[in-house]
């Protein structure tokens, strides 16, 4: 109940309105449709009987037209407000399920499983809407149609009627909770078998070059299928089980039509009834008991209901929690002092060291170029720095404090120009506002002039209010990255990590931009993951990793004079042969 109270309840409250409404047509299109065979039954019998005048059948003439369009009528505008109300709770549970989720983003891989945040995002939000559309909806209005119904028919026979409401209510009462009972064991072991098979998706595709390398790729085939075939068998039983129960009830409504019918003879023989409304009440039980049946289905979904909402919740508190134990530790400084103290690093099912007893001090406003084949270890050591991963053994520190303890806030120490940063579809201001969305729009002038790009952008007609289009493509590799580094330098944090930001670049539009680059930073620490020893003198300190560790280290100069590699690989990025 907390569960509903936490997730639906509070929907239901701010839409009541717009789901009163949708209740109310759908009362009104089954009534219409009961009212619609009613007078059907009735205009039957009566022209059978060959009346004197054709004027006593327009009034039934005219009312199956009437109720014939007037459920067609309250259906569309059942849906039509039903669905709407429906789009907006998920489209705010989908903006809650984000809120959860976002300030933890940085270490979602490490606190959860991606198949089960899959699962959460495809899978539970979406079951959710079927609450409202298929449980909350059918069974309100239901329940309405039946009292409605058993008060109608009281009015005939109180006798019959509480005879009818006990044969009715097995359909509205029994086989609904009989349904509940049979398939919750089921129906949660397939939310279980469902949700593992996202995460062996998820897995398989994030680990794809793991498989084939270790050769297990029909282990992972065999295991895959053999969670699929145990799906399906669950699947199958309940759909057994559905059909088994759709013929159970289609056979007793058979039975109440009977029932109904013998009565109306009755009634009829007694004089009680006229004639003409035997098939009236005959066939109006029909339409009323296809409204009734769906209750079934509509409560047996109720434990899928909780285990997607105990999902949600599992995620809320796993944020909220660790959220809240980082928050009050964090200090957000203008300064930025980092060491690495015997750092040890392994990634899962490895028995080699990622990192290996790494020894590193940086201080504030030091320029490092971290330099390395690919697989020597640069990726990890960024990693690490941000939080997204933690050493096996070691310590590293920002001003005293691991990045796991500044939590969202580590984005408030460092920033980070990659490759391919990501530009939104629309303005360069906008794109450029991303690293301060309080600043003004002379802030926003100042940082492109450091990035020297203001005079290309204010030569464009629509000048900051250009539209960049979906990634940017409006504009070249350089000038994303200028955009790009505009948005660091906004966001002003003392750390900028420059991870491989020229690749694809052409030489002058490289050299260009690095020089701009080392020009707006000069006050910041910098951190260079790069592969290109082009401007690499400017650098304080150069660090050669392979294999996880620091082989070599010192500043350009010293460098070329002690060591004959590093003196190799300065000319040959030059292309100087000797």
């Amino acid at each position: 109940m907390k569960l509903y109270q936490k997730f639906i309840n509070p929907y239901m409250k701010k839409y009541y309105k717009s789901l009163t409404i949708a209740i109310f047509f759908a009362v009104l299109t089954m009534a219409s449709s009961a009212m619609l065979t009613f007078t059907s039954g009735y205009l039957i019998s009566k022209a059978s009987l060959r009346p004197e005048t054709i004027l006593l059948l327009y009034i039934p003439i005219v009312g199956v037209r009437t109720f014939g369009i007037s459920r067609a009528v309250f259906q569309y505008f059942e849906r039509l407000t039903g669905h709407n109300a429906v789009l907006k709770i998920l489209s705010k549970m989908r903006v809650q399920l984000y809120q959860m989720i976002e300030p933890q983003a940085l270490f979602i891989h490490h606190r959860f499983k991606t198949g089960d945040l899959l699962g959460t995002l495809a899978d539970d939000i979406e079951h959710l809407q079927d609450v409202y559309i298929r449980t909350i909806f059918p069974s309100i209005s239901a329940l309405v149609i039946f009292f409605v119904s058993i008060s109608t028919l009281s009015v005939f026979d109180w006798k019959f009627a509480i005879f009818m409401s006990f044969c009715v209510g097995i359909i509205v009462f029994i086989y609904p909770l009989w349904s509940l009972f049979l398939l919750k064991r089921r129906q949660l072991e397939q939310k279980k078998w469902r949700t593992l098979l996202y995460e062996n998706l998820t897995d398989a595709f994030f680990g794809l070059r793991d498989w084939m390398i270790s050769r297990k790729k029909q282990t992972f085939i065999d295991k895959f299928l053999n969670d699929s075939q145990q799906n399906n068998n669950i699947d199958r039983k309940i759909s057994y089980w559905n059909q088994s129960r759709t013929l159970q009830l289609q056979v007793l409504s058979g039975v109440i039509l009977v029932i109904m019918a013998i009565w109306s003879s009755n009634m009829a023989q007694s004089g009680e009834l006229a004639p003409a409304y035997i098939a009236a009440f005959t066939l109006v039980t029909l339409p009323v008991l296809e409204g009734l049946i769906p209750i079934s289905h509509a409560v047996e979904r109720i434990p899928t209901y909780e285990e997607s909402l105990k999902r949600l919740d599992n995620i809320d508190k796993q944020t909220s929690d660790s959220f809240s134990s980082q928050r009050n530790k964090t200090i957000i400084s203008n300064t930025a002092h980092i060491n690495l103290h015997r750092v040890f690093f392994s990634y899962e099912g490895q028995d080699d060291n990622a990192i290996k007893d790494f020894n590193l001090t940086i201080p504030q406003g030091q320029k490092l170029a971290v330099l390395g084949k690919s697989g020597a270890g640069k990726t990890t050591f960024m990693q690490l720095l941000q939080g997204a991963l933690s050493p096996v053994s070691g310590n590293i520190t920002i001003n005293g404090y691991s990045p796991k303890e500044y939590g969202e806030d580590i984005y408030e120490m460092l920033s980070v120009l990659n490759q391919k940063p990501y530009l939104f579809a629309s303005t360069v201001e906008n794109n450029i506002r991303l690293g301060n969305e309080s600043a003004t729009r002379e802030e926003i002038e100042a940082v492109m002039k450091k990035v020297k790009l203001d005079e290309y952008i204010h030569s464009l007609p629509a000048g900051l209010d250009t539209q960049m289009e979906e990634t940017g493509q409006r504009f070249s590799g350089g000038e994303r990255q200028r955009i790009a580094l505009a948005r660091i330098l906004l966001k002003d944090t003392p750390i900028v990590i420059l991870d491989e930001p020229t690749i694809g670049l052409d030489p002058i539009t490289e050299s260009s931009l690095l020089a701009t680059i080392f020009e707006s930073l000069h006050d910041k620490t910098i951190i260079w993951i790069t592969h290109h020893l082009i401007d690499i003198e400017k650098m304080d300190e150069i660090l050669f990793m392979d294999n996880g560790e620091i082989t070599m280290s010192g500043s350009h100069y010293s460098l070329m004079i002690r060591s004959e590699r590093y003196r190799d690989l300065y000319r040959l990025d030059r292309g100087i042969m000797e």
